[in-house]
């Protein structure tokens, strides 16, 4: 990805941000989709492809500390406010 990972993304232990390169658009689909069943994620992100690399690729970013069993709404972003939720 070419984009810069801002220091919010990862301002405190437990903050990832995960770029995914997979052969094909479905299986990074797949992956995010199991990603935000496990924590606190952005959701499902855009997939770019680039003619000159193989496979496609997309970010995601994580809360790893949070668990997300009801696949609730993804990470805030910036001026979003976040609701509590009751395994906060």
């Amino acid at each position: 990805m070419d984009s810069v990972i801002d220091a919010r993304h990862v301002s405190e232990p437990g903050l990832v941000v995960l770029d995914i390169t997979a052969a094909d658009e479905e299986t990074a689909l797949a992956l995010m989709d199991e990603l935000q069943q496990l924590w606190a994620t952005s959701g499902i992100t855009e997939i770019r492809r680039d003619p000159t690399r193989p496979g496609v690729r997309a970010r995601v970013h994580a809360d790893i500390r949070r668990t997300n069993p009801g696949n609730e709404a993804g990470i805030p972003h910036a001026g979003e406010e976040q609701t509590a939720t009751a395994d906060q």
